[in-house]
């Protein structure tokens, strides 16, 4: 019910200077607070005269009236036909405008609200933004300002690094556990929308990288570790040959002297801020992305992200020199990295979780605290994101995913399991529009 209430509100709070010059009709951002709780909306006007129409989301406004820069009004609609629903409203309100931003209070039948409002602002023209970091955060919250306001379509060429706070030099830069670069303010991300995010370049900047040195207990069986002897000396200490693209351990043992892995650069950690006032340390996970772990975040993936506050509030970081499914010793091949990432915006339309793509596969994840959970998560998201985009009934998508679907258990070290569900391109090339 406060929705609308607070879509009439929006509808009558500009002067009449701005009523005659068409100042009004466009696009507005607006952020509610009611009962301690925000609520964000988007607007449209239209404008005639003195009279102005609209709507909020996908709901019809009333017209309504100003005069001298200010608004005091009031709004009573009920509907006989759906007496629950959003359509039964009172509401008593009043607003004016400061510089290009709208300030009003108004009371509906939950109570009194508060809002402010801002014209959508319009995109300059696509730019690339070179961003060097000066401090790092360990948390995904959406309580920290943001470093940088970008818009669809610009791209960010911007560094992390390591999960222990070195830089490319070695120079402790930040605490350790997965510091984060970011936030990043994607202008007309609003909650409800899907944030597009494309790596378009992922490079190492060091020639060093340190891993676990032990498999992580919730992979094993309690006797394995309880039977095994290991060696307190042991490095896992790694030298990167970017030139050759393999990594070597920096003092191997005997066994392992020639023993190399090759470099697929990946980014550990992409999220946007959490839903309502949460806050996360940088080594969780959950459906706004985080610390996935997910060895085919490498150059060129894009990936489709929830929105929960306005502007996404995109955080990237834990820069890995290869990993194994499941980053198996709790640390990959922890180090610095550069990259470029492009932003984009798909309005009116969320993802229950984490989507990504290459150019090879569709993958969808589930992220939950147990491995059949996951799964169940990461079926059911790849199912959907199929019957959404190639209109497949329910038997038909059963078949394409029945013959087809593949698993990767991306994260099995951190506090939840991470499962990504995937399906090729090139068996999706195959379904008749």
């Amino acid at each position: 019910m406060c929705r609308l209430a607070f879509a009439i509100v929006s509808l009558f709070l500009l002067p009449r200077a701005w009523a005659q010059t068409g100042g009004i009709a466009g696009d507005w951002e607006f952020s509610l607070l009611q009962l301690g709780a925000p609520e964000h909306l988007r607007a449209h006007f239209e404008q005639q005269g003195e009279k102005v129409t609209g709507t909020i989301d996908r709901f019809p406004l009333l017209e309504g009236k100003f005069q001298n820069g200010s608004f005091e009004g009031k709004v009573a609609s009920n509907s006989a036909s759906s007496p629950s629903t959003i359509n039964n409203w009172n509401a008593t309100f009043k607003g004016t405008l400061r510089g290009d931003e709208i300030v009003g209070e108004g009371t509906d039948q939950d109570g009194p609200f508060t809002f402010k409002a801002r014209r959508t602002p319009k995109s300059p023209g696509v730019r690339t933004h070179k961003f060097a970091p000066t401090q790092f955060y360990n948390y995904f919250t959406s309580k920290y300002p943001p470093v940088l306001r970008v818009f669809p379509g610009d791209s960010v060429e911007t560094h992390a690094v390591d999960a222990g706070g070195r830089d490319e030099n070695g120079k402790r830069r930040s605490p350790g556990g997965n510091p984060l670069t970011g936030p990043f303010y994607v202008e007309g991300a609003w909650p409800g929308d899907t944030l597009v995010v494309k790596l378009t370049r992922l490079r190492l900047n060091s020639d060093k990288a340190g891993s676990g040195r032990q498999i992580v207990g919730s992979a094993l069986t309690p006797g394995y570790n309880r039977n095994q002897k290991f060696e307190d000396n042991f490095s896992s200490e790694w030298k990167l040959d970017r030139a050759s693209g393999v990594a070597r351990l920096a003092k191997p043992s005997d066994r392992l002297k020639n023993y190399e892995v090759k470099l697929k650069p990946m980014l550990g950690c992409i999220g946007v801020a959490p839903p309502q006032d949460q806050s996360f340390r940088s080594g969780w996970l959950s459906n706004w992305g985080g610390n996935m772990d997910y060895n085919q975040m490498t150059e060129g993936v894009t990936l489709y992200l929830p929105v929960f506050h306005p502007g996404a509030l995109l955080f990237l970081g834990d820069g890995h020199a290869a990993q194994g499914d499941g980053e198996l010793t709790g640390d990959a091949l922890e180090t610095s990295t550069e990259f470029t990432f492009t932003v984009d915006v798909i309005k009116g339309k969320g993802v229950p979780g984490p989507r990504a793509e290459n150019a090879e596969y569709r993958m969808a994840s589930g992220i939950a605290n147990s491995l059949q959970d996951a799964v169940q998560q990461a079926t059911t998201n790849l199912a959907r994101w199929l019957i959404d985009d190639f209109k497949l009934n329910a038997n038909e998508v059963a078949i394409v995913l029945g013959t087809a679907i593949r698993y990767d258990i991306a994260e099995l070290v951190d506090p939840q399991l991470h499962v990504v569900a995937k399906i090729e391109k090139s068996v999706l090339a195959k379904i008749t529009p």
